[in-house]
């Protein structure tokens, strides 16, 4: 449901009446909760946020948010029938729907809250890119799966570690999936750890929850089947997702036990070596560059006024480079409201708050100098290889290969490619790079501002053409590109070379002007071009075909 970017319609904060009756009807719902713990899921006092939102599909769907954290949600429309009586009506329909945000972050609370499937690592990343959850991925423990109904909602674990990562319908009873040989679709998912939803708030990752009795007989038979299950790893190959028959071959074949050692769920984070930058300043460092590249490549202006909820959570979040995690919590801003507020005071973005406790960016310095300048190719080759020496990249056993970090990943490689290349070559890494620029060429006349362009600069093309009674005429295109009225040059020329002169529209170009000029006057726009506008004889083209000495022109 949230595999792809969603649109914020509104983002307004709660009242205390819908307070009131949001933690009754959670109460109602779960019965099981405390009483502190549903004070702990709506508090009474912190911030809350309704956010109505329009999925990529679009649903319409209600959000509440509490500490910048998604705890809930409902959809507007019931798409996911239950197959029970009475179940699409009313309060509890509605309250299927608000447990299945609670898989990626309030779910990690109370993990037994939903009946929970467990699955290999390996399947996430279909998850999160909107695959369901087939039967044959589904791992069966000793004692069994959990009995569900068809519609019932159930969390979905990985192997290894009880944290929900996925939230999902189920497509069959426990009975059905069984006595189908668990073949099929077995869960419609709704929502998963790292998709655009979880990227709305802090992007925490899910803890290692331990099974919850660590010395039963049934968990040590469960810990042996783990460990057993590297001998399978052959019946991954036949696990089928939706729309993703066409699995990835190396990573069908990595090992089990390398998968499961996640190190953003098992591994606490290193203590920052000697003479380094803090956590803090690595974070400041990142929200900037995620900030910048979000301005510069995701936002248009036809996006504006644009929620800063919505600038975070589908814009910020997404620029983050592959394996790394952006935490504005951890950072010396600490909310986003601060961090924006210093954005302005570098009159970068212009923030305004529209309606009542809802912000929105409704200007961009789209200029700005933080944002970017004109590179040559040789600065971007001085850049790329500072940084590989800075961060020690150079392959020791071979100078001539780069080890790709996750940065270098995110910027130079497809997404085919991203879990089956480590190094490249130097001169692959910066041809790779000066592909991915936008390309761009700078004019400048004496006395005047440079003039920048996107895009390829195209040479002045000279030609000679054929008219009537065999007269020759010389052709012109291209001037504009570089800062050259065409109607500007055709007077200079008439008057030089004592010939008529038309401009007329360039064929099959755009808003382009071409120049002609009665007879072969190769040698005036020579002299011209060269001698008094300076321009580079290799942007320039069809001068050899001046007429040679001593030949009428």
């Amino acid at each position: 449901m949230f595999a792809k970017a969603f649109r914020v319609k509104s983002n307004t904060a709660i009242k205390g009446s819908d307070r009131r009756k949001l933690r009754a009807d959670v109460t109602a719902a779960f019965p099981t909760l405390g009483t502190d713990q549903i004070s702990e899921l709506v508090p009474g006092k912190e911030e809350l946020n309704v956010v109505k939102l329009y999925t990529h599909r679009g649903e319409v769907v209600t959000v509440y948010v509490s500490g910048g954290n998604p705890i809930l949600f409902e959809l507007e429309k019931n798409l996911y029938p239950t197959g029970k009586v009475n179940l699409v009506i009313g309060l509890l329909a509605v309250s299927i729907f608000w447990v299945s945000l609670w898989a990626v972050y309030t779910l990690w609370s109370y993990p037994d809250l939903l009946p929970t499937f467990t699955t290999w690592p390996l399947v996430l990343e279909k998850l999160v890119g909107g695959a369901d959850l087939m039967l044959p991925g589904v791992v069966v423990p000793p004692a069994g799966l959990p009995q569900v109904q068809q519609g019932d909602l159930c969390a979905i674990a990985l192997v290894g570690n009880r944290a929900p990562v996925a939230v999902g319908v189920a497509a069959m009873s426990t009975a059905q999936m069984l006595t189908s040989g668990l073949k099929g679709r077995g869960f419609s998912v709704l929502h998963t750890h790292q998709d655009h939803l979880w990227r709305s708030g802090d992007q925490s990752s899910p803890p290692c929850v331990a099974p919850p009795t660590l010395g039963a007989p049934g968990l040590r038979e469960e810990k042996q089947s783990v460990q057993a299950a590297s001998a399978l790893q052959g019946d991954m190959r036949r696990l089928t997702l939706e729309g993703e028959e066409g699995e990835n071959r190396a990573a069908q074949q990595t090992s089990l036990s390398e998968v499961s050692e996640d190190p953003s769920i098992s591994s606490p984070t290193p203590p920052d070596p000697p003479d380094s930058k803090t956590l803090q300043e690595q974070m400041d460092e990142l929200l900037h560059q995620c900030f910048l590249h979000a301005l510069k490549s995701r936002v248009k202006k036809a996006d504006l006024p644009l929620l800063t909820s919505t600038f975070l959570g589908s814009h910020v979040f997404s620029c983050c480079p592959e394996g790394q995690q952006l935490d504005i919590k951890k950072s010396s801003y600490k909310k986003l409201s601060k961090f924006l507020q210093r954005m302005q005071q570098e009159q970068i973005i212009q923030v305004k708050e529209l309606s009542k406790g809802v912000e929105s960016i409704v200007a961009v310095a789209w200029k700005h100098p933080r944002k970017g300048s004109v590179l040559e190719g040789g600065e971007v080759r001085k850049i790329i290889i500072d940084y590989v020496k800075k961060n020690d990249l150079v392959d020791a056993n071979n100078k001539n290969l780069v080890k790709l970090d996750p940065i270098l990943c995110d910027c130079m490689l497809e997404k085919n490619e991203q879990h089956t290349v480590v190094k490249l070559p130097w001169d692959s890494l910066l041809t790779r790079c000066l592909e991915k620029l936008q390309p761009a060429y700078q004019v400048t006349f004496s006395g005047q501002e440079p003039i920048v362009k996107k895009g390829k600069v195209w040479p002045i093309d000279i030609t000679l053409a054929q008219r009537a009674s065999n007269k020759k005429v010389t052709v012109v295109r291209n001037l504009e590109a570089y800062g050259l009225d065409p109607c500007s040059v055709a007077a200079v020329l008439q008057q030089r070379c004592q010939a008529s002169t038309t401009v007329t529209s360039a064929p099959g170009a755009k808003d382009r002007l071409q120049v002609q000029v009665q007879g072969n006057q190769i040698h005036h726009l020579s002299r011209l071009l060269l001698d008094e506008y300076q321009l580079p004889r290799k942007y320039i083209q069809g001068l050899e075909k001046a007429p040679k000495p001593g030949k009428k022109k």
